[in-house]
């Protein structure tokens, strides 16, 4: 078997994930396996070395089909390593992250900070709002790939208030070098961008750090305006499935309650708003058929945002635990596309200092599945050249400052009765 590179192992990892040798020390080397949020982070947080650049990812150790693996991670002379089956020869030097130290800490409310948010990569993860409400209607509307209303209040806290986040905020940034808190939530009986503007307040204006948001989308789209006003850097609009049959079938309560057109709304809008590449849609790989994930791939890249592709992992409690992983064939072709659809739209990624998201094979390691071409020289030089310009503007934006926005009452934003929605 030829060697894969660096992209090529972490797709087949996502795939077929990874075995646990005896010889590993993971309860004392790593973070721990942590099943929040919806799930894709239940796996082992590992870092996969390359002289280009580091990729992160977070492999799957418990589902079924991991049985089936090729591949076991082991500890060698205090150092850990990958080995395929399939041919003695072919050994991946790997690197455990550790364990944070703010993991063991509590907020000055006694909440455990490792129950606020966890680290999914190198960013903060948070959860805010309630268990999803398709999880709480009977039938159960929830998205069938989810294990969010298995999660929240279990593993993580059902509730977190602005100052737990800040003081976990502060923590992972002080301790890790954190520049990034992600904030994703469920269906809400309100408008989750209303519940989430005091968040991004208190973050932007007591922590400094780069924030990101996901929620159902706002059919009030001038409040993604008030949104960015706050200080949200990044909207990411999770609608899953191109296909429109596949979309109704998997997520019922999207379909029923809010429909695939409110998240292209929201997408477009975010997108001229803030400009090329600062926003991103994601979906799921390996459920509907390739041609569909490759037409929202391209899709995603035409309006100027950037494609976050998770490839499908059947999780326990989830509806679709019962699907079998992807093919890697086939992953590779989608994220070969998710590079060179980014390379012919002119999408900028990677610009930002210090994030890697574990949770998916991010476009700048799709790098390594793309050929070298003069095209992309000229768009890896354009990109270079953008992260160093973009330098001192991520500099301000995560140094505290105040923000003459209030986070409670968005009256001045919202249109009068007689002006054209949005």
């Amino acid at each position: 078997m030829a060697r894969l590179n660096p992209a090529e192992l972490e797709i087949d990892l996502f795939c077929k994930g990874v075995k646990i040798a005896d010889s590993c020390t993971l309860e004392r080397d790593a973070r721990s396996f942590s099943r929040t949020r919806a799930g894709l982070g239940s796996g082992l947080e590992l870092v996969l070395p390359s002289p280009r650049k580091d990729l992160w990812m977070n492999a799957p150790v418990f589902e079924p089909f991991v049985e089936a693996t090729p591949y076991t991670l082991s500890k060698r002379d205090g150092a850990y390593e990958i080995r395929d089956a399939r041919d003695s020869a072919l050994v991946y030097p790997v690197r455990i992250p550790p364990r944070p130290r703010w993991y063991e800490q509590r907020t000055s409310a006694g909440t455990p900070m490792s129950q606020v948010g966890v680290l999914q990569g190198t960013y903060l993860g948070i959860y805010f709002g309630e268990t999803c409400h398709f999880w709480r209607t009977s039938p159960s509307k929830a998205c069938k790939f989810c294990t969010t209303g298995l999660n929240v209040g279990t593993n993580e806290a059902a509730e977190k208030t602005v100052r737990d986040v800040v003081e976990t905020a502060l923590a992972a940034k002080e301790e890790g070098g954190v520049t990034f808190v992600h904030f994703n939530s469920g269906k809400q009986t309100v408008d989750a961008l209303d519940l989430a503007a005091p968040y991004v307040k208190a973050l932007k204006e007591e922590v400094g750090v780069l924030v990101g948001l996901q929620a159902i989308p706002s059919r009030d789209l001038w409040k993604y305006d008030w949104l960015v006003d706050l200080g949200v850097d990044h909207f990411s609009f999770c609608y899953e499935f191109h296909n429109p049959k596949y979309f109704a079938e998997y997520l019922p309560g999207k379909q029923e309650e809010v429909g695939q057109r409110a998240f292209f709304d929201a997408m477009e809008h975010v997108a001229k708003r803030m400009g090329k590449g600062r926003n991103s849609g994601e979906i799921i790989a390996g459920i509907e058929p390739i041609e569909d994930t490759l037409a929202a791939i391209d899709y995603i890249t035409s309006v100027g945002c950037f494609p976050t592709v998770c490839i499908f992992r059947p999780l326990h409690g989830a509806s679709a635990a019962h699907l079998p992983s992807p093919r890697y064939e086939e992953m590779v072709v989608v994220f070969r596309r998710v590079y060179e659809a980014c390379m012919r739209a002119g999408i900028p990624t990677g610009l930002a200092p210090n994030i890697e998201v574990s949770l998916i094979v991010n476009p700048d390691d799709a790098q390594f599945l793309s050929p070298d071409t003069l095209g992309k020289r000229w768009y890896e030089f354009k990109r270079s050249l953008a992260k160093r310009a973009a330098a001192p503007l991520f500099r301000r934006k995560m140094t505290p400052r105040p923000v003459p926005v209030s986070a409670t009452d968005p009256s001045a934003y919202r249109p009068k009765d007689n002006a054209p929605p949005s």
